[in-house]
């Protein structure tokens, strides 16, 4: 029940900060639109500051469980249709609205600068155990430099993240990017079978 409630703010306070902003959206708003006390809230975070750390940390538990669903294929070409498919689901992710990141960057730089780090590190292993298993079944070049593949995607998107309202402020939108980046990407890591299936 106690984790449920908690599980409950977060959702909550995740949808309201979607639509309004994390900075404009108080404590007491997030109180009001669950019907709880203050003093309920405060059982489960001490400040706004933790429920921004938190929800931050479930949006990486987040993508940490959609990448383990996909790695569960065990099949590198389900796993690449399945990944291009998955794009469409990640509009969702904070790090794709631009408001949310000015807010997070400008009001919440530590708990960003974290959040930054451990959707960098657990997209870098993710990635590095997709191409592993592609070089496997014969797909990905087994001349591809692995570790440093996946630590270059990986900060490639991380920098995207971090300069979203840039990014958008050109007339640029972020998914369309993602998906540009990951067929590059894609493209550059196959083998000859590999290329001619994705194609």
């Amino acid at each position: 029940m106690i984790e449920q409630q908690k599980q409950l703010i977060i959702k909550t306070a995740g949808e309201m900060f979607f639509r309004l902003g994390i900075r404009s959206v108080s404590i007491d708003d997030i109180c009001h639109e669950l019907g709880i006390s203050k003093k309920t809230f405060y059982v489960y975070f001490p400040s706004k500051d933790e429920l921004v750390a938190q929800l931050l940390h479930a949006n990486v538990e987040y993508i940490s469980t959609k990448m383990d669903d996909l790695l569960k294929l065990n099949d590198f070409k389900q796993l690449v249709a399945k990944f291009l498919k998955h794009q469409e689901a990640e509009k969702n992710d904070v790090r794709r609205v631009p408001q949310l990141v000015f807010d997070l960057k400008k009001y919440y730089p530590r708990q960003f600068a974290q959040f930054q780090e451990e959707c960098f590190q657990v997209q870098k292993n993710y990635i590095k155990d997709y191409l592993l298993l592609g070089q496997k079944q014969g797909l990905v070049r087994d001349n591809l430099n692995v570790e440093l593949t996946a630590t270059f995607f990986a900060k490639i998107h991380s920098d995207a993240v971090r300069d979203l309202e840039k990014i958008e402020a050109q007339g640029l939108n972020m998914h369309l990017l993602s998906h540009t980046a990951l067929d590059i990407f894609v493209r550059g890591i196959l083998s000859k079978e590999g290329l001619e299936l994705y194609q």
